[in-house]
C-alpha cells in the first residue's frame, strides 16, 4: 500500500479549497463563524470509524483535538443543520464521482460479458422517536433505510439515496437504458417479471434465485439428465415430479418462460447440486458459454454487499447516529458513507497494484486486504491522518507512507485463509486452509536444553 494512492483519495474527496467553497457557497460559514469548516468537514468523515461516545460526540473530540478552537457542545450540535447537510451532500458526489473514474478490476468470468457487475441492497438505520413522522420504520420506532448500488469492479457503493424504512425495496430500482452492458447480482426482494423483461430490453445481464412461488415453464433443455420427451412449455416442477428430468446430482440448464400472451418473459434456468443433497436455482441472461457453476459463483459475489453493509454499520457506526433532526442525521450518515468509500477505494487501489496470479490457479502467499479491517485501522489513526491534511512537503509525504504503511499491516484480512474470499478464487488465485496455530506449535521443531 503506498502513501501516495491513501493521500490520493483523502485529498481527492477532502481537499481544503472545495471545502471551503462549499462552505461558503451553502452559507454554513456565514451562519458559524467561529467554525473551522475544513476540520468540521473532515473530522464528520475520518472519525466514523473511531466508535468511542456515539458519532457526533466523536466528531466533536476529533475536531478540537485536530486544532480547532473550543466549542461547547451545544454550540457545536447546533452547527449540525440544512447547511451542513448541503455541504455533506456535496462530498458525497465528490466521493461517488472520483469512485467511479478509477479502473474495475473484473479478472476472468467476471468481466467476460459486462462492463461491472453491480449489486443493488437496502441497510436499515434505526434513529431516535423524535423523527418517527418524517421516517417510520416497521414498527413504532423511527428508521431510515440506506438504498446501494454496490460496484464488484470497484469493490465500493457507486451511488445511494436514503428512504423512510417502510418503504418496499423494489420500488427502488428501476433498471433503464444507463444500465446497458452492466450485469446485476440480486436477492429475492428485487425479484420481479418485470426486472426481467427490463433487463432483456436494455441489455443488463442478470443473476438472481429462483423464487419458491414462481412456475417457470421448460423450454429447451441443454444440459440435464432427461429421460423422456416433453412439450415445449410443460412446468418445471411437474417434469421433476414425474421424473422426466432427474436431479441426480448433475447441473441442469434449461431455457424457461414466466407468464403467458405479451407479458411472456424468457431466461435461463440453472440448477446446481448442493453438498448436502437438493438443488440451487437460478435465473440469468448470461449465454450458455457461461456455466451453471459459473452462474453460481457469480451469485455468490452478492455477499459483497452484505460484507460492505456490516462494514457501514459494525465499523463506521451507522447505527449510533443520536442526532434528532432530520438535517443533522442526514448529514452524519451521509458523513459515515463517505468514510465507507474511502475505505473501500484505498483497498482497491491497492488491489490494483496486486501482482495477478502468474498462473491460474497459483497459491496465494500474502493476505489480502479487507475493508472492515482496513476501516477499523482508520479509526485508531484518526488524529494521525487529521494531522497529515496540515502537512506540507517531504513531511507530508513521509508522514502519508506511515499512515499506510499501519493501514497495510493493521488491514490485512485475517481469515482469509478460513474463508477465503470468493472474489480472490474468480481471479485466480488458490488459498489453502492454515493449521490451526496448536498445530503448528506441536510440529514447530523444539529448542535444545
Amino acid at each position: 500500500m503506498l502513501g501516495s494512492d491513501v493521500r490520493k483519495v483523502f485529498e481527492t474527496i477532502l481537499p481544503d479549497e472545495i471545502l471551503l467553497e462549499l462552505a461558503r457557497t451553502s452559507s454554513l460559514q456565514m451562519r458559524a463563524r467561529k467554525l473551522d469548516v475544513v476540520r468540521l468537514l473532515r473530522a464528520m468523515v475520518i472519525a466514523a470509524a473511531t466508535g468511542y461516545g456515539g458519532r457526533q460526540a466523536d466528531v466533536m473530540r476529533l475536531y478540537l483535538e485536530a486544532g480547532a478552537e473550543e466549542v461547547v457542545r451545544g454550540g457545536f450540535y447546533a452547527w449540525f443543520g440544512e447547511e451542513l447537510e448541503t455541504v455533506m451532500l456535496a462530498v458525497r458526489k465528490r466521493a461517488l464521482d472520483y469512485g467511479l473514474s478509477l479502473p474495475r478490476d473484473l479478472p476472468g468470468i467476471l468481466g467476460a460479458h459486462v462492463t461491472d457487475w453491480h449489486i443493488v441492497d437496502s441497510s436499515t438505520v434505526k434513529l431516535d422517536k423524535a423523527l418517527l413522522a418524517q421516517y417510520p420504520g416497521t414498527g413504532d420506532y423511527a428508521a431510515l433505510k440506506v438504498h446501494k448500488r454496490f460496484s464488484v469492479g470497484l469493490g465500493t457503493t457507486v451511488d445511494y439515496h436514503l428512504r423512510p424504512a417502510r418503504e418496499h425495496d423494489n420500488i427502488h430500482l428501476t433498471i433503464d437504458q444507463s444500465w446497458a452492458g452492466l450485469g446485476v447480482l440480486l436477492d429475492l426482494g428485487y425479484a420481479s417479471f418485470k426486472l426481467i423483461r427490463d433487463c432483456n430490453e436494455h441489455g443488463v445481464h442478470f443473476v438472481i434465485r429462483l423464487k419458491e412461488s414462481w412456475k417457470p415453464k421448460v423450454m429447451e433443455v441443454a444440459r440435464g439428465h432427461v429421460t423422456k420427451t416433453f412439450l415445449a412449455g410443460s412446468d418445471l416442477d411437474a417434469l421433476i415430479a414425474d421424473e422426466t428430468i432427474l436431479l441426480d446430482g448433475h447441473v441442469v440448464d434449461v431455457s424457461v418462460a414466466f407468464g403467458s400472451g405479451k407479458s411472456t418473459v424468457y431466461c435461463r434456468l440453472v440448477g446446481v447440486p448442493l453438498p448436502d443433497g437438493g438443488y440451487r436455482f437460478y435465473l440469468t441472461s448470461l449465454p450458455g458459454a457461461v456455466g451453471p457453476r459459473q452462474i453460481a459463483d457469480l451469485y455468490r459475489v452478492r455477499w459483497e454487499i452484505e460484507s460492505d453493509n456490516k462494514l457501514d454499520k459494525s465499523c463506521l457506526h451507522l447505527d449510533e447516529i443520536g442526532a434528532k433532526t432530520g438535517p443533522s442525521v442526514r448529514a452524519m450518515v451521509h458523513a459515515s458513507m463517505v468514510s465507507s468509500i474511502i475505505a473501500c477505494l484505498i483497498a482497491h487501489h491497492h488491489r490494483l497494484k496486486e501482482a495477478p496470479p502468474p498462473n491460474e490457479g497459483a497459491e496465494r502467499k500474502t493476505p489480502p486486504i479487507h475493508t472492515q479491517a482496513l476501516a477499523l485501522a482508520m479509526g485508531s489513526a484518526s488524529n494521525t491522518i487529521a494531522l497529515a491534511f496540515q502537512m506540507t512537503g517531504v513531511k507530508a509525504d513521509a508522514e502519508w507512507d506511515r499512515i499506510a504503511k499501519y493501514l497495510n499491516h493493521f488491514g490485512k484480512d485475517p481469515n482469509w485463509r478460513r474463508s477465503p474470499s470468493i472474489l480472490d478464487q474468480l481471479r485466480g488465485w488458490t488459498i489453502t486452509p492454515g493449521r490451526p496455530r496448536k498445530a503448528k506449535m506441536a510440529s514447530a521443531p523444539r529448542a535444545a536444553n
